[in-house]
């Protein structure tokens, strides 16, 4: 591999800008100049994975690269792919990737953290782009990646798969035409166990087969803290650590959210935000809440979104006393039959009845009486899309463009900040703060009989109150006398060599 240089990668960088100026026409003749999309797959476990079988099934398309910086995965998958006719570049410095003239667009599937930084990296170097959900790690640095594909006039969709549904689309179109009456809530679910991540007593080796420099990138360099079986020190646990991570909120909640708002038809950031929760039911190396409910106050309805990370059923409930097991099992179900089932999936209320997604390409409609109104089934083409556009250059036809990426995005952060800057508050003070908000009441008690389900005594171990936080949508910032500690959550501190740069 050539030895690489900041110095390199900015020249690289800048000739490859100046051919930004072709028309749509001419470059869109570059790119498929050999018959084909040359791709590169940046992020190797969990949803890169997903990136090369879809990949793999698009004609038109042509695995080129791989880069991670983890070398043994990285040559495991080069070795499982040349078994499958497909030979491959390898990089585990995303930089010298980026360098190479041969690749036409990226696809991001490395931690939250890396995101809109290596996004911003390949739009400056003419790669189109595709970014895993969330696309930011917060809201300041994910609309600097919404300027940089605008100022390099790349391809640039955001790994919200769900929008590519099509009986969603076609939903969202038919609630938005007024065939249910008005919507009066948009909620989201994520019902999914996490067990715990475990906990270790200082800081963990890294395998010497890890770059962990390029690893931690914009982070602060420091060690891991965790240590899990299955995925060790450095994989995916990161997930729950909010230094490269967003909770599930930002794991799965970025797809309710997003679906959610999408069926509202906000555009935008909403007028407040607050969450309740907190990591509850056992103590480890996580520190984003496991348990949590979020609620965005839109003008059109309230946005609600609710994350369980304990177990559904009373037969899984560890032995930590709480609830007998038919106490359990009867505040289980009716915590999950309140919106017919949905454990991942979204509800959206209408005066006229609901549409319910249980899942993530299908939704069905139902009157008030429940009765089934209309179905709508359809399949997933997002990858499929997003190599059309690169071909065609028409970015009004992405079906995940990065600017609603970035918004559904920072729904998720918003939420985390509340959380952040919140407090922990005994069961009654909590009931009675929100007591005048009906959905989130609603919506605290269900949690609460959840929580009660596995043993978990709120007035032992408190949820956390978040801060009722006021928005200037337009300007993605927080305002009111108590929201200097929330905005001094919107951004980061970046390393050095791993800056986003201001661009908006």
């Amino acid at each position: 591999m050539s030895h690489f240089t900041r110095r390199h990668f900015l020249k690289t960088t800048a000739l490859v800008a100046a051919t930004t100026a072709l028309s749509a026409r001419s470059w869109a003749q570059v790119v498929g100049a050999n018959g084909e999309v040359r791709v590169a797959v940046v992020g190797l476990n969990g949803r890169g994975k997903n990136h090369l079988t879809s990949l793999k099934e698009i004609k038109g398309a042509r695995i080129a690269a791989l880069c991670d910086v983890d070398r043994v995965l990285l040559e495991k998958t080069a070795a499982k792919l040349a078994t499958e006719g497909i030979t491959v570049k390898t990089y585990t410095d995303v930089r010298e990737l980026l360098a190479s003239p041969d690749i036409d667009a990226i696809t991001i599937a490395t931690p939250n953290h890396w995101h809109s930084l290596l996004g911003i990296w390949a739009c400056q170097a003419g790669k189109d782009i595709y970014v895993e959900k969330p696309v930011s790690h917060n809201v300041w640095e994910g609309r600097q990646l919404v300027a940089a594909a605008k100022m390099h006039r790349r391809v640039a969709q955001a790994g919200t798969q769900i929008r590519s549904g099509e009986g969603l689309i076609d939903a969202v179109a038919w609630v938005r035409a007024g065939n249910l009456g008005k919507i009066t809530a948009a909620r989201g679910f994520c019902y999914k166990r996490r067990d715990s991540i475990g906990k270790t007593s200082g800081p963990q080796p890294v395998p010497d087969t890890i770059d962990y420099n390029l690893w931690t990138g914009p982070a602060p360099l420091i060690p891991p803290h965790r240590n899990t079986p299955k995925w060790g020190t450095v994989h995916y646990d990161w997930h729950w650590v909010y230094l490269y991570g967003n909770g599930d909120v930002g794991n799965q909640g970025i797809h309710q959210m997003d679906v959610a708002r999408w069926f509202l038809g906000e555009p935008g950031l909403p007028r407040h935000t607050l969450s309740i929760g907190g990591r509850l039911g056992y103590e480890d190396d996580g520190d984003t809440p496991n348990n949590q409910v979020i609620i965005h106050d839109y003008a059109t309805a309230p946005l609600i979104f609710e994350v369980r990370g304990l177990p559904a059923k009373s037969g899984a409930i560890a032995a930590t006393g709480g609830l007998s097991e038919a106490e359990a099992a009867t505040a289980s179900a009716r915590t999950m039959d309140k919106y017919r089932g949905v454990s991942i999936g979204n509800v959206i209320d209408c005066e006229g009845g609901s549409v319910v997604t249980n899942g993530y390409f299908a939704a069905t409609a139902y009157d008030r009486d429940g009765k089934i109104v209309k179905e709508f089934k359809g399949r997933d083409r997002h990858m499929a899309n997003f190599i059309d556009v690169v071909r065609s250059r028409k970015t009004a036809e992405l079906h995940g463009p990065i600017d609603e990426g970035h918004v559904s995005s920072a729904l998720c952060h918003l939420g985390n900040i509340s959380h952040q800057v919140g407090r922990t508050a005994a069961p009654g003070e909590l009931a009675e703060k929100i007591k005048g908000n009906a959905p989130l009441a609603e919506a605290y008690g269900r949690m609460a009989e959840h929580l009660a389900a596995n043993g978990v005594d709120l007035g032992k171990t408190p949820a956390t109150l978040g801060q009722p936080l006021a928005l200037d949508p337009g300007a993605e910032k927080f305002t009111g006398q108590d929201s200097a500690a929330a905005n001094a959550l919107l951004k980061r501190d970046y390393r050095a060599n791993f800056v986003v740069p201001q661009l908006a």
